[in-house]
Formats: C-alpha cells, sequence, structure tokens
C-alpha cells in the first residue's frame, strides 16, 4: 500500500495476527498498524464473486414490539455466525413508513402496519456473513407469527411476534431489497441522503469503551 500524501510504501505483505479474512468486506474498517483504513471496493472480478457470497450482506430490522429484546436478538445473530456492521435506532414516521413499506402501500393491511411501525422506535442493521439473506430469513421464521410457532418454534418470530404483523423483526428476502433498504436507513454522508435519523438527542451522555481483550 502506498501512502500518496507521504509519498513512501505504508505498507508491505506481512502478517497481521489481529486481522481475520473475516474482516474484510465491502464498508469494513479495519486497523492497520494503527491506521483505520475502510475497504471501499473489490480488487477485482474474482474476488468480488467469491466475497459477495461468502461476505455477503442483508438488512435487519427490529420491529416497536421487540426492541427491548434487542440485546438477545444481537446474541442470536453472533451465535449463528453473523457479524452486525451498522447498527441504528430510529423512528419511522408515516411519510418514511410510506416509502419504506412502498410494495405494500395499496394493500388491505397496509393502515395497520403503517400504524404499528410508526408506534416507537425501531432499530435497523446490516448484517454481513456467509449467504447472510437466507441466514437471517431462516433465523426469524415465517411472517405470522402463529405459523412460525408452529413450523420453527425456535426462530426469532416464535419466540417474540404476536401475530402477522406484530412479528417482531425484518430481513430483506433478496440483494435489490437489501441496497434498497440498507441505503434508505443508512443512506449517504449527508442528512438529508438518511431519511431514517437517529434517536440520539446527545444531551445527556457519556463514553463507553469496549477494551480489546474483551
Amino acid at each position: 500500500m502506498y501512502d500518496t500524501l507521504k509519498n513512501r510504501i505504508f505498507l508491505k505483505k506481512q502478517q497481521i495476527p489481529s486481522i481475520a479474512l473475516d474482516d474484510f468486506f465491502v464498508g469494513a474498517q479495519v486497523n492497520i498498524l494503527s491506521r483505520v483504513l475502510k475497504v471501499c471496493d473489490y480488487g477485482d472480478v474474482h474476488t468480488r464473486k467469491h466475497f459477495e457470497t461468502a461476505r455477503q450482506r442483508t438488512f435487519a430490522m427490529i420491529k416497536p414490539d421487540c426492541y427491548a429484546q434487542m440485546g438477545q436478538i444481537i446474541n442470536a445473530i453472533q451465535n449463528n455466525g453473523l457479524a452486525i456492521n451498522k447498527l441504528k435506532m430510529s423512528r419511522f414516521k408515516s411519510n418514511t413508513a410510506a416509502q419504506f413499506y412502498a410494495e405494500h402501500k395499496d394493500k388491505p393491511f397496509f393502515p395497520n402496519l403503517q400504524s404499528f411501525i410508526t408506534s416507537d422506535v425501531v432499530v435497523g442493521m446490516e448484517l454481513v456473513g456467509n449467504n447472510a439473506c437466507q441466514e437471517w430469513r431462516g433465523m426469524i421464521g415465517p411472517t405470522n407469527t402463529q405459523t412460525a410457532r408452529a413450523e420453527a418454534p425456535q426462530c426469532l418470530r416464535a419466540q417474540f411476534g404476536t401475530d402477522g404483523t406484530k412479528n417482531a423483526v425484518h430481513g430483506s428476502d433478496s440483494l435489490g431489497s437489501y441496497k434498497r433498504e440498507n441505503n434508505y436507513w443508512f443512506g449517504g454522508e449527508e442528512p438529508s441522503q438518511r431519511p431514517m435519523q437517529t434517536t440520539a438527542v446527545l444531551d445527556n451522555c457519556t463514553l463507553c469503551l469496549i477494551k480489546p481483550h474483551i
């Protein structure tokens, strides 16, 4: 790697024990020799084909009826081999709910869905892992909670859901859905590019550091 500012080689091929192959995916930040580097794109077509499966990304959301169980859900995510790359708590408004669920806007159940999803805060996450979309969809189970309890009693919707609308969690059903939903949630650098704003008001704060050994 070449440092264009200092006009010298920054990094030659060497082992860095603190970094594993799983740490590398588009959007990841890695610390190499005290420098934080962001992975922006794939180096070649072969790498892209491999990592788009091996380090696939998907969008997950914890709904208003379940954010109090966020800790248990995060544990389940990690125990099933997925990593959380991004996480943000936000709150839907009527217009953002209609935009996010645009494919359901004209369906009879949408008013009930809109009322529920705007009732309290929600948590959006970008998950990364092997076949992340399929893995997360398998973890959350069938859309209807009663069906989930009958067919997959260990899934998240069976454990925390109530019915077909209050079903605890959401997961992108395809790569196309992931890109749209994740961009809607986390968006670009400017606030205007991120319809879903964080709920943090930053008026009564502290700092928590997780040290390297833990």
